[in-house]
């Protein structure tokens, strides 16, 4: 997908200077690049929180692991990557990173500095996802991580191998750590099936096909609001008739990213004793691992199908 995702892809000027500020001073980071980290751990860097919390869970005591975007309260799609932030990458061994233009930043920063050395997983191609795939937040699909974290597994025990099978064995524990999660779901699936939601945009589409949900909110308007354009006149009467006409059970919107569109369909959808929950972009934090944040946001879904209860934050 091409230049979409409200201005996530950092325009060509930022680029530009992001690409000569890492050449010129890209050397003079705490870390060479390439180097170890202190105490001789591995250097990682994911590009959202969601992947950095899933290396330090597979590489433990051997790595060092920065997060680039991990602020709940911002919008991840406006995201622009600082010099420090092109540093931070180029000083890595291994980096995570979406695809799928969520982001592309990355991708300008490491061709600023070509390492041969550097590990790249991009999750869109470790999936096996073309360009053309809608949806970008593939980490609320439940087979993501135990992927990413089976190929983090695989490129830590590449840069250390006398410390491969610590690599795998955390891997496999955190794969089995998913079970509640992928229970709930099952769970909520086998109760409710087919329960009738809204949406703002695709967030959490994922995790809503898997258990079994029935987004009702056309997908012209979930990738309008996504793309920080105005949606149709008829998609907006569409979305607010399942408000009104008490279509749905629930309303999901981005908690990350609200507007007066946004604020006035949780308005509406308070106002028809329609309970709403909010979902994230990135790992809310403190407080969250991911699989304890993805089994949150399922408990909040099935407390607002079975009991009628709002959680607008986690």
């Amino acid at each position: 997908m091409q230049g979409i995702w409200r201005g996530l892809m950092t325009p060509t000027a930022i680029g530009v200077a992001i690409g000569v500020a890492v050449l010129a001073s890209g050397c003079s980071s705490s870390f060479a690049l390439g180097s170890s980290g202190a105490g001789g751990k591995i250097v990682a860097v994911g590009a959202e929180n969601e992947y950095a919390d899933v290396i330090q869970q597979v590489g433990g005591k051997y790595v060092q692991v920065s997060a680039i975007m991990s602020n709940p309260n911002t919008d991840p799609h406006t995201f622009e990557a600082s010099a420090s932030v092109g540093r931070l990458v180029n000083a890595a061994q291994l980096v995570v990173q979406n695809g799928l233009g969520y982001d592309t930043f990355m991708n300008t920063i490491e061709n600023a500095v070509p390492d041969s050395s550097r590990r790249v997983i991009v999750v869109q191609k470790l999936l096996g996802r073309p360009d053309s795939t809608p949806n970008p937040h593939l980490w609320y699909q439940p087979g993501t991580m135990p992927a990413v974290a089976n190929a983090v597994a695989a490129d830590l025990a590449a840069l250390q191998p006398a410390h491969a099978a610590y690599f795998t064995a955390n891997a496999a524990a955190f794969a089995a750590s998913l079970a509640a999660w992928t229970k709930a779901i099952a769970a909520f699936k086998a109760r409710y099936p087919g329960t009738p939601v809204a949406t703002t945009e695709p967030v959490a589409d994922y995790l809503l096909q898997a258990a079994g949900a029935d987004n009702l909110t056309p997908w012209a308007f979930q990738a309008d609001i996504m793309n920080g354009t105005d949606p149709s006149a008829q998609d907006v009467a569409t979305q607010r008739s399942l408000f009104t006409q008490h279509k749905v059970t629930v309303f999901l919107y981005n908690q990350q990213v609200t507007d007066s569109l946004t604020e006035s369909f949780i308005t509406l959808a308070q106002a028809n004793g329609i309970p709403v929950v909010g979902v994230y972009e990135t790992m809310p934090e403190p407080g969250y691992h991911y699989q304890s944040w993805m089994l949150a946001e399922v408990q909040a879904l099935q407390r607002a199908v079975a009991d009628h209860v709002s959680s607008e934050h986690l």
